[in-house]
């Protein structure tokens, strides 16, 4: 059996070292401030500049080393089976806007690559939705027919390059895939070649009303720095500033998992994913001049998982039933928010807040939502017409399936935050073997306790610092993840992903 590495790393990020930027040491003035370093903040910034705006972009971290370094990297405006359902709760209208505005995105890409000649390993592909179940056929069937109806070049087939036997399939034509780093990177010396504007390790707390002349808001960063602008655009992946929005309660985060494997067999040409649970989605990248295959699935509500390795367990026994497995190079998760309705939160972040823009809720596809969210934060700001504000405005409310969903959600945040508050635990860590962790009870508290390779033990208040859940160990990337609302924290306590903004309590013992 091919052994799965013992720590997390993307390809992504392993392969490219991106340039080193400053921390955001003094208060500074711009037309636009970006908060976020992704594929979205960072297309922002760059439109935005191209059309004569000044503007800076902060990140908590490194630039590039959130989700958008931990993706699969495929850019398709076939997101799932997903265009029958837009026509039944939006109407066949808004089902064609969420096409032609993703078709928007994957051309932005193509044309930025086009024009700077960016060496970014991107190869056009067929995007292929799949099914190996009987009971999927109808549902692909109507994908079909409904993709047609809205000038969609959607084909149904009953045979894939795949090494197994499928029931139906849809396939969208000359999608595409890439390397998301190479192509980010060259965007960002673009974007800074002109003035420093970008700016790591720049944690944003807080946006409000600017008392400054001709500057509408000042947000504030740690350490008390000043950035005051006309406008402000949240790319944060979740929101750090909410606004009223209430995005915790309108969004709930999972966790998928990926590996890249050296496969014994051939990989085809095209990029797959199933329309069945668990899913399995497939695509590869070339490494050394070899196809590696990035298999990826197996996705779960963030925090809600005890054993998360055996996902990643699940995904190789996968590849080697179907292709064989010589090497499995790299293994990384990543964690995707899924609107309400499905269709993500992009425009003005809640009523009342119209210098202030958001795009959120990409669900598993960033690639080409990221880059569409920065074509209509654009033409906003610049006051352009744009036929997509409806549909993605996240103060939207379709009633079903939103409803349905708010009360599900609801539902399962209030039985998580009682499991935690109510599940009984050990009172020592002292028989912790190294690299594990458990939740141990420390004079009625619970406490998080992990013991590294080298046997030292951090402990933590369990305690969410978002709203009081109770974090569980994730022993597949060694973080404290909420079941609530998503919020993760490293051994050390420190927040990895939002909606948490302050850290766990250290404790120590």
């Amino acid at each position: 059996m091919a052994t799965i590495p013992n720590f997390s790393s993307s390809y992504w990020i392993d392969s490219i070292k991106a340039q080193e930027y400053p921390v955001l040491e003094n208060d500074i003035a711009v037309d636009v401030l970006v908060i976020g370093a992704g594929i979205t903040g960072i297309t922002t910034a760059y439109l935005l500049q191209k059309e004569g705006l000044k503007v800076a972009v902060v990140d908590s971290d490194k630039i590039l080393s959130g989700t958008t370094g931990y993706t699969t990297a495929k850019i398709t405006i076939q997101h799932g089976l997903i265009y029958d359902k837009l026509k039944l709760h939006f109407g066949e209208e808004k089902a064609r806007i969420y096409g032609e505005a993703n078709k928007a995105g994957l051309q932005l890409i193509k044309d930025l690559i086009n024009e700077h000649k960016i060496d970014c390993d991107f190869v056009a592909q067929n995007s292929y939705v799949y099914t190996q179940s009987e009971s999927y056929v109808k549902a692909i069937e109507d994908e079909v027919k409904t993709a047609q109806e809205l000038g969609l070049n959607a084909q149904y087939l009953d045979t894939v390059p795949l090494p197994f036997k499928v029931q139906a399939a849809i396939c969208f034509q000359d999608q595409a895939m890439f390397h998301p780093r190479k192509y980010l990177i060259a965007l960002c010396n673009l974007l800074n070649s002109k003035e420093q504007c970008i700016y790591e390790s720049t944690r944003a707390l807080n946006i409000e009303h600017s008392p400054v002349e001709n500057k509408s808001l000042v947000t504030t960063l740690e350490d008390g720095i000043k950035v005051h602008s006309n406008y402000a655009v949240i790319a944060s992946h979740f929101p750090f500033y909410d606004g009223y929005g209430m995005y915790f309660a309108r969004m709930f985060s999972s966790r998928s998992y990926v590996l890249a494997v050296k496969t014994k067999k051939n990989f085809e040409e095209g990029m797959y994913i199933s329309a069945e649970d668990p899913k399995r989605s497939l695509r590869y990248t070339p490494i050394n001049g070899e196809k590696i295959v990035l298999v990826s699935g197996e996705h779960h509500i963030t925090g809600q998982d005890s054993n998360t390795m055996v996902h990643y367990e699940a995904l190789r026994d996968f590849v080697e039933q179907n292709y064989g497995i010589n090497e499995i190079l790299y293994r990384w998760s990543t964690q995707d928010l899924t609107t309400l309705d499905d269709v993500p939160y992009i425009g003005y972040l809640a009523q009342g807040k119209p210098n202030v823009f958001v795009a959120t809720g990409f669900k598993k596809w960033g690639m080409t939502t990221g880059s569409m969210a920065a074509i209509l934060i654009r033409d906003m700001i610049v006051k352009k017409e744009s036929p997509w504000i409806e549909l993605f405005t996240p103060s939207r409310f379709v009633a079903d399936p939103s409803l349905r969903n708010l009360v599900k959600e609801g539902a399962m945040i209030a039985k998580e935050f009682i499991k935690g508050k109510l599940k009984a635990v050990p009172e020592t860590s002292e028989d912790l073997a190294p690299d594990t962790a458990k939740i141990i009870n420390s004079e009625g508290n619970k406490i998080g306790a992990y013991k590294d390779q080298q046997g030292c033990v951090h402990f933590v208040d369990t305690t969410c610092r978002h709203m009081g859940c109770e974090v569980q160990w994730n022993n597949a990337e060694r973080t404290w993840d909420c079941p609530c609302h998503g919020s993760r924290y490293d051994i050390q306590g420190n927040v990895i992903e939002g909606p948490a903004l302050k850290p766990l309590k250290k404790i120590n013992k």
